[in-house]
């Protein structure tokens, strides 16, 4: 039984709380490793050693930060297939998905190679008689991050690079669940020439995110996970003091206007309700036709596809659509809201509840689920499964289908299918929340703008990454400054002329 560690001061180090936590593969349902699970006394550690590194990173110029991420960028592509196949032992998704989840944060990465210019100040030359202003961007500190389970490389590098490329030590949570791709992003920031005690990798649970929450030297925390644990995160930190921006839970619509390409719309939603087990925080899992002949037309084309997905471990080979959902105990909560949609009256087009995969029999596979007539009241429509289930809520009109998106209580992204630029216009417009999609699925924004949802989906003022992530991760200082005028007698060295 492999036993991973913790990565603190430029070493693996062993847990010494005598607590851990099973590292499962998916697809077989067998533990692969066990993870320690670290104490107070070891967050304070790994705090100490943060806070006595990040002075001197702070002072190396923007320009000398940026060039380790380059080289950060140059070991990403170099272990781009290690990294992958790790991430997909632990997580269960795809190779192809893997890689993905592996180049969006590198995008970010790369993104952070322009901390130079993202990190000038202003200059006002004569504010005043003899006065100039100026203003600093400086970096916070010791920071912090508490990432999930279904990203293990992107969103780590989300909050880590814009925070070591503003200057900050940077302490990072990830998830007990797959943390081995954490800890190798570590070795290759500091084999890219960060130097040691900088980045740290800390595995654990409630206990060290609670000691991070009240550690008074950190002084900002990012997390991304459900919604409950943002509010509890946000509101503990920042009673504590801190910065913190939170990313909670979500419930995608994708609209599809009578008007628009329906082989588009329904490959569409395949691969964003379907892609990775529908364990995105970008999932579509609502799709929102509008009239009853265009459900009809939509549920028609989305059947026979649905039925095609092929799943199964990702060992299969690339043309796997979706592995496994991550624990047992996550496949037991998507077949129960499963169930609770039956008995509440929707429709169960596609049922994947007998899914079972030959050999592996114990893994956490859960077939494909297509519900129609599915109403507003229902608890598959209210809650974020986080599996492969799609749900179809009919509308009478534009007003209706937007009016759904609107009033739920998420906001993270949505999108609009439609060959009407007006419709598509207004949708924009109108919208509250926070990524859009005009015939796009999954509206993920480049890396040079910014990730964020509204409403309950999001708690702090700040998105993450882009130039956001730059403002988070710094704080602005302004200096007002003035110079007596007039030239200052001395010693004189020159030939005095008789009188």
């Amino acid at each position: 039984m492999q036993e991973l560690t913790h990565y603190i001061g430029g070493e693996h180090v062993k847990g010494t709380s005598g607590r851990f936590a099973d590292v499962y593969n998916p697809a077989t349902g067998e533990v692969q490793a066990k993870v320690p699970l670290a104490s107070t006394d070891e967050i304070a550690k790994a705090v100490e050693i943060a806070a006595k590194a990040q002075p001197a990173w702070a002072a190396t110029n923007p320009q000398r930060r940026a060039r380790v991420m380059m080289a950060f960028v140059g070991l990403l592509n170099r272990d781009m297939d290690k990294l992958a196949e790790a991430l997909s032992r632990e997580h269960g998704k795809t190779l192809p998905d893997a890689k993905g989840d592996v180049q969006r944060g590198l995008e970010v990465v790369e993104y952070c190679i322009g901390a130079p210019e993202l990190l000038k100040g202003e200059y006002t030359d004569s504010a005043g008689p003899g006065i100039d202003m100026y203003s600093m961007k400086q970096p916070l500190g010791v920071t912090a991050g508490i990432t999930p389970f279904n990203f293990p490389a992107m969103i780590p590098m989300w909050m880590f690079a814009p925070a070591l490329a503003c200057g900050n030590a940077f302490i990072l949570k990830p998830s007990e669940r797959d943390p081995s791709v954490p800890l190798m992003l570590a070795e290759l920031m500091e084999e890219a020439g960060l130097p040691k005690g900088v980045l740290q990798v800390v595995n654990g649970d409630k206990e060290a995110v609670d000691a991070l929450l009240h550690h008074p030297v950190i002084q900002s925390i990012g997390f991304v996970g459900s919604t409950p644990i943002a509010e509890y995160i946000y509101g503990t930190g920042c009673a504590n003091g801190k910065r913190v921006q939170c990313f909670g839970g979500a419930k995608n619509h994708m609209i599809i206007m009578p008007d628009a390409d329906m082989d588009q719309a329904a490959d569409a939603l395949i691969g964003a309700g379907y892609g990775a087990a529908g364990e995105r925080c970008m999932a579509i899992s609502v799709a929102v036709p509008v009239g009853d002949e265009t459900a009809d037309r939509l549920i028609e084309k989305l059947v026979p596809r649905i039925e095609k997905l092929k799943v199964g471990p990702y060992t299969a080979g690339n043309d796997v659509d979706y592995g496994p959902v991550v624990t047992a105990a996550a496949k037991q909560n998507i077949l129960g809201l499963i169930q609770s949609g039956v008995d509440q009256g929707a429709k169960l087009v596609v049922d994947g509840r007998d899914f079972s995969l030959q050999g592996y029999e114990d893994g956490f596979f859960v077939g494909p689920h297509l519900f129609d007539h599915v109403t507003p009241d229902m608890d598959i429509y209210k809650k974020e499964i986080f599996g492969p289930v799609l749900s179809t809520v009919r509308a009478g009109s534009y007003e209706e289908a937007i009016s759904l998106a609107m009033d739920h209580e998420y906001g993270n992204g949505t999108a609009i299918f439609t060959r009407d630029g007006d419709a598509a216009r207004d949708f924009a417009n109108r919208i509250n929340i926070g990524m859009v999609g005009i015939n796009v699925p999954i509206p993920v924004p480049l890396a040079y703008h910014t990730f964020g949802g509204w409403k309950k989906s999001v708690f702090g003022d700040l998105n993450q990454h882009g130039p956001d992530a730059f403002k988070f991760y710094t704080r602005t200082k302004t200096v007002t400054s003035r110079w007596p005028s007039g030239i200052k007698e001395g010693g004189e060295f020159n030939f005095k002329a008789m009188d």
